[in-house]
């Protein structure tokens, strides 16, 4: 699964990130991949990598990168910055924008493939049971 964070410097793309994993069990310090540009971590067996282009220059530096092959069926990636990769990087299966408001901060996610609709079916029928 691809989920591209999208949002201004300090919307909390690395605080959904920590959000994520830590509903998903993991315990352990989130960090930002700004200077990694990704983090890896594994929970029961599923790969989440953490990305942050925001550095890149040029797109081909994704390929450069070598970070095609994190891309699969077995693992979720979350993306910072996914506009820095170009065309490069796989369909978004969600995108989720982020923004500050007055009042707090407000996230809206959109599916970008049957994947992610199903996923948003999923979290919308969950929630209102």
């Amino acid at each position: 699964m691809t989920i591209h964070l999208l949002g201004n410097l300090g919307t909390g793309k690395t605080t959904l990130t920590r959000g994520i994993l830590h509903g998903l069990g993991y315990s352990h310090i989130v960090k930002s991949p700004t200077y990694n540009l990704v983090e890896i971590y594994k929970i029961s067996g599923l790969y989440l990598y953490h990305f942050d282009f925001y550095r890149f220059n040029d797109c081909s530096e994704w390929e450069e990168a070598g970070f095609r092959d994190y891309f699969n069926s077995n693992s979720i990636c979350l993306v910072e910055w996914p506009e820095k990769a170009g065309n490069l990087l796989p369909s978004a299966d969600l995108r989720c924008f982020l923004n500050i408001l007055d009042s707090g901060r407000n996230i809206e996610i959109r599916s970008g493939t049957e994947t992610g609709k199903q996923c948003l079916i999923h979290w919308t029928t969950e929630k209102n049971t």
